[in-house]
């Protein structure tokens, strides 16, 4: 009986995985690594598909830098129904992180983020939610010092 059990759920578990696969595809980054210096200023662009007059209330974008050990993630950007969430962006990019809203209808995810830190250093994930899907992609940024 547990070996039927357990074989049953293996088959669940490939079923949803490709269900699941088959909805979601990457979002093209412009550039997979980033190199700045402290102090300077960056632009983090991913592109994503969409269809033509989506109304920006339908979507949905979550940015987050994780540290080097992935230990840690802390939320650059986030965009429910059309709206900006400042409230979930995390104290290190506060007033530092400004999205271009002109071009999301186009599909593409502009993040312009100001007086680069060290510790913004690290691998960032993008996702999004559209009529299409759950799209994500990913990026390194490495930050020197001065």
């Amino acid at each position: 009986m547990s070996l039927l059990l357990h074989t049953s759920r293996y088959f669940y578990f490939v079923i949803l995985h490709c269900i699941y696969w088959s909805v979601v595809s990457l979002l093209n980054v412009t550039q997979s690594s980033y190199q700045a210096e402290e102090n300077h200023n960056i632009t983090l662009e991913w592109s994503f598909t969409t269809k033509p007059h989506t109304p920006s209330d339908s979507l949905y974008i979550l940015c987050e830098m994780f540290t080097d050990d992935l230990k840690a993630s802390k939320v650059l950007y986030h965009l429910h129904e059309g709206v900006e969430s400042p409230e979930s962006q995390d104290e290190q990019f506060s007033g530092r992180v400004q999205c271009d809203k002109d071009v999301l209808r186009e599909g593409r995810i502009r993040l312009h983020v100001s007086r680069l830190r060290t510790e913004d250093s690290g691998l960032y994930l993008c996702e999004v939610n559209t009529d299409y899907g759950a799209n994500f992609g990913k990026c390194r940024l490495s930050v020197s010092g001065e």
